[in-house]
């Protein structure tokens, strides 16, 4: 059999900086490149030299040309989005790569930036930004509950909505809350506490503690929420697959005029007791195509955490998959 062709084409790096944030201080993201893209890289004085097949060093050249003017203006990159980039280049969408990462959605209170980091992120702010009420189904770590919270504290500061609430299911504690020390907001804190921590990340704790006494904040349990009709306000649920039938219907019929939704939650990860359907899997069958209602859909290649993370999210995508083969298609009813 015959060798493909090999070629050589050579890219040159404008700074030190922008070599080291490409591949590294201590050059350690050479390997990824290479067993990524399947090229060899050498580099050299102000240049890098890319040797392969002629398709893929074409590939690969195109990738670190995008992902250097990323690196230009101003971004760090890290290796889950080396991997994210070279992924969107071999589905053909390399032209897309420098939209990682451009957008500011709103500054924490320290000062930095939040910016979509995946284009499946970007889907899902401007599908807030579009809809009155947004579904986010998604995997850990994709960035759901946080990006969401960032669109509710931006619309406040611009004067959309006078009020940000902020709810979940404690489905874990059921029957047990009784048990649990302390008075009720004690017993369903540590349900309520991953909302705590990104509105303090994004408000700081006094501009959030102020806010809440005013009663422009309020995180509470979806109990709650029964009886209300919410106007003027930037409503979320989060970890919705804990939600029942009846409580998800309960939820979105507390929508009043003024207000925007977001419903997050991951179908993969449902505790409700087995027979119970999800309040959220009903929802995203019922309302699909509903206008006003957008419904964005997340997966591993959206994770923003640890590229470990991503690593676990498709191992466990694939097991399931092979599960269900394994099993057959489901019984018609």
């Amino acid at each position: 059999m015959e060798n493909s062709q090999i070629i050589t084409e050579h890219m040159p790096i404008e700074s030190a900086e922008e070599f080291i944030g490409l591949f590294g201080l201590r050059e350690e993201n050479i390997a990824l490149f290479r067993a990524e893209l399947g090229v060899d890289i050498q580099a050299g004085s102000g240049e890098i030299a890319l040797s392969g097949e002629p398709d893929k060093v074409e590939l690969a050249k195109l990738t670190l040309e995008k992902m250097s003017e990323i690196i230009r203006r101003g971004e760090t990159v890290d290796r889950t989005r080396i991997r994210y980039a070279i992924g969107l280049a071999e589905e053909g969408n390399a032209d897309r790569i420098g939209e990682i990462m451009r957008d500011v959605i709103a500054i924490t209170s320290r000062g930095r930036q939040v910016k979509c980091k995946t284009l499946g992120q970007r889907t899902y702010v401007d599908a807030i930004k579009q809809n009155t009420c947004t579904f986010a189904v998604g995997p850990a770590g994709t960035g759901k509950t946080y990006l969401a919270i960032a669109m509710a504290v931006v619309a406040m500061k611009n004067k959309e909505i006078e009020r940000i609430i902020l709810t979940r299911p404690a489905v874990e504690a059921g029957e047990k809350l009784g048990f649990l020390p302390g008075d009720l907001a004690q017993k369903v804190d540590p349900y309520l506490r991953p909302l705590y921590d990104a509105l303090h990340e994004m408000l700081g704790l006094d501009a959030y503690q102020r806010l809440v006494e005013r009663g422009a904040i309020e995180v509470a349990p979806l109990a709650y929420m029964r009886g209300r009709t919410l106007n003027d306000a930037f409503i979320i649920l989060d970890e919705a697959q804990n939600t029942t039938s009846e409580q998800m219907k309960m939820f979105l019929t507390r929508m009043g005029m003024g207000s925007k939704m977001v419903i997050t939650g991951d179908v993969t990860q449902i505790d409700l007791p087995i027979g119970k359907k999800s309040g959220l899997v009903e929802a995203l069958e019922v309302l699909k195509g509903v206008e006003d209602i957008g419904i964005v859909r997340l997966t591993h290649r959206d994770v923003v955490r640890h590229e470990l993370v991503q690593a676990i999210v498709k191992a466990y995508e694939k097991y399931a998959l092979r599960n269900n083969d394994r099993r057959g298609p489901a019984p018609r009813p």
